[in-house]
């Protein structure tokens, strides 16, 4: 495969994986006041690994010569670290959730995609002009989506920042690890370890019964089959191929598919500020696909052969 298709097929995964992640807002918000943060993520991610186990059992073997640097304590490594992130990413904006407005929540959410570029700087990932005009456009389009007249800063707030700074992390990681492995194993490790993780908080610190199970299966297998088993899967699949700040502002998609699912199912409203919003982030999306280098460079060449105006003699 060639690598601009590498990078189409990367980009058209990562934006299924937003929608999916997006949809899936409606039912993490669901989940609260049923199950436990702790137990909500674990379970999902428990159950996450077992549709990845399940694709496993029916694909083919995969030839260990297509990622000779791969080893298990490697993958063992790389996927327990990716786990431990996303187990503290994820806890921390749903722990947020209970403390602050959905509105707040999925604007501060949403700044990795600045952060992302901007942390990849220090890993010497440069990337460019499109995709910090991209980036930039997307947050400022996440703000008329999600903030409203009366913004005011929340305790859970801190957490949602905590989480946004912790998925940067993650996307940052991934982007360098994802390439060693098999995109299934690697999602595999990752997915085991934060179920573990925060099954094991939800027993120390939360209560469960089966009464709560039953009122929160709904957004735990669709929380956990598709926004865990598939999406993030793709995203593992797709990080392959993309660089991680142009990951960022694909996935920021999600608080435009968030916003429409809201509107779709809980019947939320969508006015014009909002719609100005999923405006501004889908221009960041289209923008950071752009060579904005490699066209001004081509504008200039092009009008550097024009020829001169003739002066007129009088």
């Amino acid at each position: 495969m060639s690598t601009s298709a590498a990078s189409l097929r990367a980009s058209a995964l990562m934006l299924l994986a937003s929608l999916i992640w997006g949809t899936a807002f409606v039912a993490q918000t669901a989940s609260i006041g049923t199950v436990g943060p702790f137990y909500y993520t674990g379970m999902r991610f428990v159950l996450g690994a077992a549709v990845v186990l399940a694709v496993m059992a029916l694909r083919r073997r995969p030839d260990p010569a297509d990622h000779p640097d791969s080893n298990p304590g490697s993958l063992l490594r790389d996927g327990g670290l990716l786990g431990v992130v996303v187990a503290i990413s994820i806890s921390m904006q749903q722990i947020g959730l209970e403390s602050t407005t959905v509105a707040n929540a999925g604007f501060i959410s949403s700044l990795y995609v600045v952060l992302v570029p901007l942390l990849g700087l220090l890993w010497g990932r440069r990337v460019g002009v499109g995709v910090w005009l991209g980036a930039l456009l997307a947050a400022v389009g996440m703000y008329f989506l999600s903030v409203r007249q009366g913004y005011s800063v929340r305790h859970g707030d801190w957490l949602e920042l905590g989480g946004a700074l912790f998925i940067t992390v993650q996307l940052l990681l991934l982007g360098r690890v994802a390439a060693r492995h098999d995109p299934l194993l690697l999602a595999l490790v990752q997915f085991v370890v934060c179920g573990l993780l925060c099954l094991g908080a939800g027993v120390l610190v939360e209560s469960i019964s089966l009464d709560a199970i039953g009122r929160g299966v709904w957004p735990i297998l669709y929380g956990g089959a598709l926004s865990v088993g598939v999406a993030y899967t793709l995203q593992v699949v797709a990080q392959r191929h993309a660089v991680p700040a142009h990951a960022a502002v694909i996935f920021s998609m999600e608080g435009v598919f968030a916003a429409l699912a809201a509107w779709l199912v809980l019947h939320q409203a969508l006015d014009a500020r909002a719609l100005f919003g999923c405006a501004l982030v889908f221009s960041g999306l289209v923008v950071s696909q752009l060579p904005l280098r490699a066209l001004a460079g081509g504008l200039r060449a092009r009008m550097r052969r024009l020829p001169l105006p003739q002066a007129i003699d009088s």
